[in-house]
């Protein structure tokens, strides 16, 4: 039923509902969750507030409102100031001044939900979310436990900030909860002691206690993880039942010499067991989907090369697909390095390249000459024909769409081999999530010998010392990466753009050529500029991100990060990766604003703290959520309402578990009692776009 029908709501704020949340019936008002939650009898004393990022909730009277514009701005400020029994602090807001003068009044008790901040040596709270006690028929004295619910300017304008939402959801609950469907199965509920659907509804708006409130969260963390992991299960179903492969059925002549007569350097133990892993998967009839997972530097490389050797030895050909063409060159100088004794073909196939050049690399390709064919995208264009494809290896794999990497498998009458690689660490629950379908092997362990990168935070009020540590390493011989956040300048984030900081270098460092790439550039360009870096004909190569996944060079042994506190962390540790790739010594500048905040202090001193890019990751997490740690929607990771999963990766194994165990009884769900649940499956498909997973 549309939600302009509620008691309380009609067609003008069912517009603003619409606009502003994306409500427009009253289930979607029923999930619409509280953001956080308020125990009133429980609250924070003044006195006890000790540090600065803390969120608090307080309780108190308000008083001594100031309306002003400061230093004669035409934006305007209020301040006000809040006591309770221990002590006063100061209240500010810079948006909805008007709203709050009108909601509140100098002794109203009011209780307060906000983060602290220091500022000249006192304590305060911008833009806290604020209510009266004594309102709404006392119904927050009523009530143990608040719920607050994310709100806006415009929301609150038509009454909607969490008093406005409370009202209508209970009037809501009052009258359409019986018709809330339960969605999953009596079974399901039962084994993993989840409260009915109907009853996690209600308790998660108004809990009476804390208790009710976890059953509740548990109950909808659960169904949100549990219908997304049905379709990863079925994905890996479908892999196992219906994508047949050639076995590999040998060890052979190749991988043997190659092992015990060639390799470069002692296996790490990671690297001996994820080959094992491989070696396990392909040894089937069914297609191996395995994920590699390595840390910068882990040394994915040669457990690539040790699979490709897999596929010739039992008479396939393998292809290694690369995001970039400096990438896939780069794999193709190794893999040709490494297996040139052997006298094995490996060819490279990529957009630039000659005319002439490329038709020959097409035709070895199909009469089977070539052995290894490594290319970017133009690998999966229909001119490129195999004669016996057996292996497929995606290089940074996020990089690809999930159709993209299909049509790479059907360059054969059956299903290739197909080994994924990335060098972004994935926290276990996120990558659980994402690669359910997937085996996935972690590579945490770097090689003997390499030494790991040491990252020192400094501050603009360091410039001098800094730009004499580039002098240093540049006197050795060695390469510098200048790495800046962004392409123009910024007047909101005040940046020093790219192209300022690439003349900033050549003023500073007159005798030494330097380069620039950014993503703004002519692809031929940055190619260009990265080639010249990579061939040591440029000694200072100032970038944007666009380096992050990119060209190994062993000679660049310091990386300079300005404005670092703009960075992921997750991306800051793979920056730090492109350096310290030979023998040498590596430093890493983290380079903060003189004004960034405590928590921006406590991000870059824990990233200086460890090399280990798991750790880093599963902090990461915590502090952005999955979205923005991805740094991208393109995951096919649905926005989760609930679910935290840096934190609730308990019920991520439960939901998981779950649902792999009914895919695998029922893969079809055909059976009577799975008939509702179907029905819920295919809506969340529709209602998340997520057809492309069933793809």
């Amino acid at each position: 039923m549309l939600v302009s029908y509620l008691k309380g709501v009609g067609p003008k704020k069912a517009e603003i509902l619409k606009a502003e949340c994306n409500i427009t019936t009253i289930e979607e008002l029923l999930h619409f969750f509280p953001r956080k939650y308020v125990d009133y009898s429980q609250a924070t004393r003044i006195a006890d507030i000790k540090r600065e990022g803390a969120t608090v909730s307080l309780v108190g009277k308000i008083t001594q409102f100031e309306l002003y514009s400061p230093n004669g701005a035409k934006r305007q400020r209020l301040s006000a100031l809040l006591k309770d029994a221990t002590g006063v602090i100061e209240l500010t807001w810079f948006q909805n001044c008007h709203w709050v003068l009108e909601k509140f009044k100098d002794g109203d008790e009011v209780v307060i939900l906000g983060k602290t901040q220091l500022f000249n040596n006192r304590y305060q709270i911008t833009h806290p979310e604020i209510e009266k006690v004594s309102d709404e028929d006392s119904e927050l004295s009523q009530l143990k436990i608040i719920p607050f619910y994310a709100s806006s300017a415009k929301l609150k304008k038509w009454n909607l900030d969490s008093r406005g939402f409370r009202k209508i959801i209970r009037e809501a609950l009052k009258n359409y909860l019986s018709l809330i469907e339960e969605n999953l199965t009596p079974a399901i509920c039962q084994k993993y002691q989840l409260i009915p659907k109907k009853e996690a509804i209600g308790a998660i708006h108004f809990p009476s206690s804390f208790v009710q409130l976890q059953a509740a969260q548990k109950r909808l963390k659960f169904e949100e993880l549990f219908f997304f992991e049905c379709l990863m299960a079925k994905r890996k179903w479908v892999v196992q039942s219906q994508h047949q492969s050639r076995p590999f059925a040998k060890i052979g002549h190749y991988f043997n010499t190659f092992y015990y007569h060639h390799l470069p350097f002692e296996l790490t133990n990671a690297q001996k067991r994820v080959i094992r892993e491989i070696r396990h998967d392909v040894a089937k009839t069914t297609q191996m989907n395995r994920l590699v997972q390595g840390d910068v530097g882990s040394g994915k490389t040669i457990v690539a090369v040790m699979a490709m050797l897999m596929a010739v030895d039992n008479g396939f050909q393998a292809a290694l697909l690369a995001p970039t063409e400096i990438l896939a060159e780069q794999h193709w100088k190794n893999v040709h390095r490494l297996l040139s004794p052997l006298g094995l073909q490996v060819d490279m196939l990529t957009g630039g390249m000659r005319k002439s050049l490329k038709k020959r690399v097409l035709e070895d390709t199909e009469q089977g000459k070539t052995h290894i064919l490594i290319g970017t995208h133009a690998l999966l264009e229909d001119t490129v024909r195999f004669h016996n494809l057996g292996l497929t290896i995606i290089d940074e794999q996020h990089k690809f769409g999930v159709l993209q990497r299909s049509k790479l498998w059907k360059k054969n009458d059956f299903f290739p081999h197909n080994l994924s690689m990335t060098a972004t660490p994935i926290p276990r629950s996120l990558a659980l999530t994402l690669y359910g379908d997937l085996d996935v092997s972690r590579m945490d362990e770097l090689p003997p010998g390499r030494k790991p990168v040491k990252t020192i935070v400094k501050t603009e009020a360091h410039r001098l010392e800094i730009n004499g540590m580039i002098q240093r390493e540049l006197e050795k011989g060695h390469q510098v990466y200048v790495v800046y956040p962004l392409v123009e300048e910024s007047e909101k984030l005040d940046l020093i753009a790219v192209e300022q900081g690439y003349a900033l270098m050549q003023r500073q460092f007159p005798n030494y050529r330097v380069g620039i790439v950014h993503g703004k550039m002519k692809p031929e360009a940055k190619e260009f500029e990265m080639h010249r870096f990579a061939t040591g004909q440029t000694h200072i190569l100032v970038a944007t991100t666009v380096i992050e996944v990119g060209v190994d060079v062993p000679n660049a042994t310091l990386m300079v990060i300005e404005h670092a506190e703009r960075f992921g962390l997750s991306q800051l540790h793979q920056l730090r990766g492109r350096v310290g790739r030979g023998g040498e010594q590596a430093y890493a500048i983290l380079v903060a604003s003189e004004k960034v905040g405590y928590e921006g202090k406590q991000r870059l001193l824990a990233m200086a703290s460890t090399n280990d890019g798991f750790k880093i990751a599963e902090y990461d997490l915590k502090l952005r959520g999955p979205g923005d740690f991805l740094g991208t929607r393109q995951s096919g990771l649905p926005e989760f309402k609930l679910t935290n999963l840096a934190t609730d990766g308990s019920i991520l194994l439960l939901a998981q578990q779950a649902a792999f165990e009914l895919i695998k009884n029922d893969p079809q769900l055909a059976l009577p009692e799975h008939q509702m649940l179907k029905k819920f499956l295919m809506n969340y498909v529709n209602q998340h776009h997520l057809e492309d997973l069933l793809a």
